[in-house]
């Protein structure tokens, strides 16, 4: 697997020459459900030949900047074990938000969480992680209606515009989409310091 996938589907919106709602509003459910295994899939193959060291080698990122970290740590450059519990945290609250509109269900908050980053300390947590998040992200899809109410929407936040529960759900991978390549860097950096 690799990120040329997505770096199609989203580079239209990422230029700005296509809304996210429009780019999404001819997807399936299906559609949703091979994304979804196309994006796990190629984040696994991103670290399948990573190590425990790997997990929680620190990078180097002058880009580094979280302004909803705590105040140490807002610029600290984050380990593989931090993006992976982000992006699956991340798009885990998209796909449950999007369930719930799909069912009629009015926006009333975020339904985040994020398993602590510190916590995440092997590559077979980071593997166990991805897998729960495709089982948990697929698992909302079968709860929407036969007829979803994709005149639900909602803005969560002003670059994705007003979204349905198709663009509530790809707003997930958008996000991992997002962070692919930061992946790939921290695997290349932890590769070349343990001179593999």
């Amino acid at each position: 697997m690799s990120r040329a996938f997505f770096d199609a589907f989203f580079a239209p919106v990422d230029r700005g020459e296509q809304t996210l709602a429009a780019r999404v509003a001819d997807l399936t459910r299906d559609d949703l459900r091979e994304m979804t295994n196309r994006m796990i899939d190629t984040m696994l193959a991103l670290i399948a030949d990573c190590t425990d060291a790997d997990v929680v080698f620190i990078p180097r990122d002058p880009n580094a900047f979280d302004p909803f970290a705590p105040p140490e740590e807002q610029e600290a450059a984050w380990t593989l074990g931090h993006v992976i519990v982000h992006t699956t945290a991340s798009a885990e609250e998209a796909a449950f938000i999007a369930a719930e509109l799909a069912r009629g269900v009015p926006y009333h908050g975020r339904s985040r969480y994020e398993v602590p980053w510190q916590t995440m300390q092997t590559i077979a947590q980071c593997r166990h992680r991805l897998e729960e998040s495709r089982r948990m992200r697929l698992a909302t899809l079968d709860v929407w209606p036969d007829t979803p109410h994709l005149e639900n929407s909602y803005v969560p936040f002003d670059m994705a515009g007003e979204l349905n529960a198709l663009g509530a759900f790809v707003v997930g991978l958008w996000h991992d989409s997002d962070h692919l390549g930061q992946i790939e860097e921290i695997v290349r950096q932890a590769r070349a310091a343990r001179g593999g």
